[in-house]
């Protein structure tokens, strides 16, 4: 009677229910302690290829359709009474059966051929597979001797070696095996395929699996035992078939089932080498497999079984210890000596046991909650352990813990080798938080992402959801019917003219049958949005107080009465008509004389709104005219963008820098500025980008210039000159006092400090410092003194006086912390972040009362350096052939001297020259050559005996040569210069003069005389001669500029002469040196002749 032996199911190699993927790669686990269902006798069938395969007839998916809660869910059932009795007496029968069968289970085993038991008739024994048993039903199969011979299809249930000392050891990359869970691997060496297949065929499919310690390395053979961990798994090859990829012929797909651990005791690498490792004392092997006599190696498949109460038999002599595996020997395989390793007994009460596996579960369920793959493994272990408790079972918990998570292949290692159960569960607990570590890390990253890309989607599906219920609600309508809408509720409330208002009404149409993706969509959505934001009918209510209007003008500028008187004019114009029409204005001056900031002041004078634009250097006439509507990004021009801004017809538009415009391949943007600037035209003004008639009449326009030269004569023609001179000392001292001086006092932080500045001070400022027109420079010299005394303020008080941490505010002090967390404060290049800015960082600091600074004439070298200026003239007391003439430039007037000097000594042979120097251009020149003419005429007209012009050579210069000189001023002045050197008599050094000369003498009239004016006075002059047509100009200056000089117009050169030379000595003036020289060596000539004789 054969002995009752268990069997376990294995489903063909061409199941899908194995996943087989790279052994290098894959590191899938998959638990099968699977209890099979009672009474289900496994049928054999033979593989295509010859290998014997085993078919199951159960299914585990039956399992998981039924399990509605997870497997750390809930409680196991405990048995009932009468299932505890009926396996109890189950258990009693079968070692009674088995007890009967000692005697025969030899003969039932083996026949007398050396072949398995006998099998069924539908095909050979199948190799021994499946996970170690828990409690295997009632099989049917034969239950005696008798029975067994009788049929030819009693099966038998074989089970796993538990000592199987020698076996094929095969490597284990990335990852160890852990004992009851499946892995798959891929064995590309033919010759250890071959091996795997005989072993099949012998039905002992057994390997020995080690992990290699290089995670890199790829072999089927273990060639030196360092090269693996001593610490592996006994595994059964259940399944095994062929690779199909190119380049794997003789490579086949095993999965391994591990069974135990196990220990590497000794390695014998291929071709029998000795293995490096001692071999220790043999252990009792296992009863080798009887042979009959007349053969001395197993054929045929064999199938291994091993009863479940076996007497301890006798041991074989020594030389059948490994006949097991003797086969494989002939294969260049590695096989290795292993000895068991079994669990250190433990205490399943222990309460660190239980709360360390209480721990694994919660971890368990808080992976699969995040982690669907982990979730469908834990099903799949929940499904293998349904007959039994997991915390009765707490090292096979720790070994599914290290084999599910994806851990470091040294720490999973450290799990396999543990032998204490405590110690394992720690090491596998430690695994598995890593695990859970990286599913929150995972999930953390995935929300963030998906928050990222979902969060613009969600916005676009919410608003096209809102916009659809109100579109039904009848609430709003869609976006271009509401665009619509908005532009006509806009056109209504302006006055548009017909003829755009015709326009409109056409483009509007245009823009509501238009598709919104169109091109030309949005290209009239912006059309329509300019035409309704120009303010058509939209006027700002004007100031026509004339009180007001000086009140203001006075508080921002001190002088310039020619430029306020005009503004009044205005004004009263438009008091008596109710309405004023626009006007043209141009400001020319030098630079500093307030010609900007006076345009300001008009605008608040006539509560006008302010708009300014600079033309300097610009080149495109589309700036002034704007752009086409087909270009892309076109816009309209300057003009059109001020009436947006300023949303009024009425404007006061300042254009400066109009004397710099320029000229490109663009066009000429000075032309372009005739229709602006007409007042005829610029009713109807038309821009480009616009397209329709824009009123621009009722728009006050301001220019500056700093020169009228630059500018073309057609548009200065259209404009209203007004010229402003530069400001004399009184009127500087004035504007030093009033707002120079209050301005840099409170831009310095000491508004309420005593700091004086004295008059003296600013008179030596203005004296030495600041000559020019303008008071730009006195400004920020002024500013630069209150600098000083601010830094000197400081210095003195000190640190703790003026403490920094009072100056700082909560805010400032928390963003100047963040700055140096940060590291801001030593590298200055990079961008603040939003903590380490605030809007008010600092207070102003109050400084104490005591302190007084005075700023006057003696100490003012201490602020702002040495005088540039030390003397008022260049000549205090002018030689014979030096005169001052004055002349105008864009810095306004400035006094020029003119020098002539005798080159060689007059002798009556010599020949008359003129050179000029002084970096002169044209003009100037010119008038040089016109008055060495005229003052050869006047000596021979006026002193025929006088020939000094006739016969000297004269060199006429112009001081600093670096700076261009040209205009049609200096004719008067170089004939004085002319005429002093040839009649030898100096010119009064506070005498200047300025007009141009004819041939004939006529003096002509000049420009810039205000200017001039100025500069004379500066350099102390108390005498002017100027052209008698500039008289009325000199009648117009304000008396403090004429004050302390005498103006003396002049219409020909004898009155210039008259003023010049009043004392001249004619008689002496009219004797020529070179004919008195003549004259005098005869004379000696003719005595010593006489005295000869």
């Amino acid at each position: 009677m054969l002995p009752r032996q268990r069997v376990l199911r294995l489903p063909a190699p061409t199941s899908p229910i194995f996943f087989t993927p790279p052994r290098r790669l894959s590191t899938c686990s998959v638990p099968v302690s699977i209890r099979h269902r009672r009474n289900a006798a496994p049928l054999r069938q033979s593989s295509p290829r010859g290998w014997p395969l085993l078919l199951s007839t159960f299914s585990t998916y039956t399992s998981l359709g039924k399990r509605k809660d997870g497997f750390f869910d809930g409680p196991v059932e405990p048995l009932s009474e009468e299932e505890k009795k009926a396996n109890v007496e189950k258990s009693e029968a079968e070692e009674k059966e088995a007890t009967k069968s000692k005697t025969s289970s030899s003969d039932a085993t083996f026949n007398n051929n050396g072949k398995g038991a006998p099998e069924p008739t539908d095909g050979k024994g199948s190799a021994a597979s499946g996970a170690s048993s828990g409690s295997a039903g009632d099989d049917s199969g034969s239950s005696g001797g008798k029975r067994g011979r009788k049929s030819d299809k009693a099966l038998a249930k074989p089970v796993v070696p538990e000592i199987y000392p020698q076996v094929l050891a095969i490597p284990i990359a990335k990852r160890p095996l852990f004992p009851g869970f499946y892995k798959a691997i891929t064995i590309k060496d033919p010759n250890v395929a071959a091996a795997i297949m005989e072993m099949f065929k012998r039905g002992q499919p057994y390997v020995g699996a080690f992990l290699f310690k290089d995670e890199n390395a790829d072999d089927d053979v273990i060639r030196n035992p360092d090269d693996v961990y001593d610490v592996g798994v006994f595994a059964q090859v259940t399944s095994a078939f062929p690779m199909n990829s190119q380049g794997s012929e003789g490579g086949l797909t095993a999965i391994l089932y591990p069974h135990r651990r196990i220990r590497l005791s000794s390695l014998i690498p291929p071709r029998g080498a000795d293995a490096s490792k001692p071999s220790p004392v043999p252990e009792p092997i296992p009863e080798p497999i009887p042979e009959t006599p007349d053969e001395g190696e197993p054929k045929g498949d064999v199938v291994a079984s091993f009863e479940e109460s076996a007497v301890e038999q006798k041991p074989e002599p020594s030389k059948k210890l490994h006949e097991v595996t003797s086969f494989l020997k002939k294969y260049p395989v590695s096989i290795a000596n292993v000895d068991n390793l079994t669990e250190e007994p433990h205490d399943p009460k222990s309460q660190v046991i239980r709360a360390v596996t209480n721990e694994i579960v919660n971890v368990f369920k808080e992976v699969a909650s995040m982690n669907s793959l982990f979730r469908d493994q834990i099903s799949t272990f929940s499904i293998s352990q349904s007959a039994g408790n997991v915390m009765s079972e707490p090292a096979k918990l720790a070994d599914f813990a290290a084999a599910v998570s994806a851990g470091e292949p040294a720490e999973l290692q450290e799990v396999l080798e543990s032998l204490n159960v405590e110690d394992r569960m720690h090491k596998a607990l430690l695994v598995l938080k890593k695990e859970l570590a990286n599913a929150q890390l995972q999930s953390k990253i995935t929300k963030d992402v998906e928050s990222k890309i979902t969060k613009r989607q969600r916005e676009y599906w919410l608003m096209e959801q809102m916009k659809g219920i109100r579109r039904e609600l009848g609430i709003e309508s869609d976006g271009k019917d509401k665009l619509v809408e908005k532009f006509k509720e806009k056109a209504d409330k302006l006055a548009m003219p017909e003829a755009v208002r015709k326009v409109f009404d056409e483009e509007l149409n245009k823009l509501a049958h238009l598709e919104p993706a169109a091109s030309e969509f949005n290209v009239t959505r912006n059309y329509l949005d300019w035409l309704t934001q120009i303010p058509w009918g939209l006027r700002s209510a004007e100031n026509f107080d004339i009180q007001n209007a000086m009140k203001v003008l006075d508080e921002d500028h001190y002088g310039l009465k020619d430029v306020k008187d005009r503004i009044l004019e205005f004004i009263a114009v438009g008091k008596l008509r109710g309405t004023v029409e626009g006007k043209i204005l141009c400001f020319v001056g030098p630079p500093g004389v307030g010609k900007t900031s006076i345009g300001k002041s008009i605008a608040r004078a006539l509560n006008r709104e302010y708009y300014r634009f600079s033309v300097g250097g610009l080149t495109d006439v589309a700036e002034i005219k704007g752009h086409r509507r087909t270009y892309v990004g076109a816009l309209p021009g300057r003009v059109i963008q001020a009436l947006k801004k300023c949303k009024t017809e009425n404007p006061l538009i300042l254009i400066d820098e109009i004397d710099k415009i320029g000229r490109g391949y663009q066009g000429d943007p000075s032309s372009a500025l005739l229709e602006l600037l007409d007042p005829e035209q610029n009713s109807s003004f038309l821009d480009h980008y616009m397209d329709v008639p824009v009123d621009l009449s009722r728009v006050l326009f301001v220019c500056t210039a700093n020169m009228t030269d630059t500018i073309p004569r057609p548009l200065l023609d259209r404009m209203e000159v007004i010229r402003l001179s530069g400001y004399v000392s009184d009127e500087k001292m004035a504007i030093a006092e009033r707002y120079l001086a209050p301005q840099a006092q409170e831009l310095a932080g000491l508004k309420q400090v005593d700091v004086q500045m004295s008059k003296t001070a600013i008179e030596e400022l203005i004296k030495s410092y600041a000559r020019e027109a303008g008071v730009r420079n006195l400004k920020k010299l002024i500013e630069k003194v209150y600098r000083k005394s601010a830094l000197k303020i400081v210095q003195d008080l000190g640190e703790a006086a003026l403490p920094e941490a009072k100056a700082l505010t909560d805010e400032g002090k928390a963003a100047l912390k963040e700055s140096e967390k940060q590291g801001k404060t030593e590298e200055a290049g990079r961008e603040a972040t939003e903590k380490e800015t605030t809007e008010q960082p600092r207070l102003p600091l109050k400084v104490p009362e005591s302190v007084h600074v005075v700023i006057d004439k003696d100490n003012l070298k201490d602020y702002v350096g040495p005088p540039i200026f030390t003397s008022d003239r260049l000549y205090d007391v002018t030689p014979p052939g030096v005169t001052m003439g004055l002349a105008w430039t864009q810095l306004g007037g400035a006094a020029m001297y003119v020098e002539a000097i005798l080159q060689a000594a007059l002798k009556p042979s010599s020949r008359p020259s003129l050179e000029i120097t002084g970096n002169l251009k044209t003009v100037m020149k010119e008038s040089s050559t016109i008055a060495y003419s005229f003052a050869k005429s006047l000596m021979a007209r006026e002193f025929p005996e006088n020939h000094f012009l006739e016969k000297a050579k004269i060199h006429v210069h112009v001081p600093e040569g670096a700076v261009q000189k040209d205009g049609p001023s200096a004719g008067i002045t170089m004939a004085t210069s002319l005429l002093s050197l040839a009649l030898h008599t100096p010119v009064d050094p506070t005498v200047a003069m300025t007009g141009e000369l004819t041939l004939t003498g006529k003096v002509l009239r000049i420009g810039g005389l205000r200017e001039k004016t100025v500069a004379a006075r500066r350099a102390g002059c108390k005498m002017i001669i100027f052209p008698q047509d500039n008289l009325s100009d000199w009648l117009e200056l304000p008396e403090n500029i004429k004050e302390g000089i005498e103006g003396r117009p002049a219409s020909w050169y004898s009155e210039v002469f008259d003023l010049i030379f009043p004392n001249l000595d004619r008689e002496k003036a009219n004797r020529c040196k070179i004919c008195g020289n003549k004259k005098d060596g005869e004379d000696k000539s003719d005595e010593s002749d006489d005295k000869s004789d």
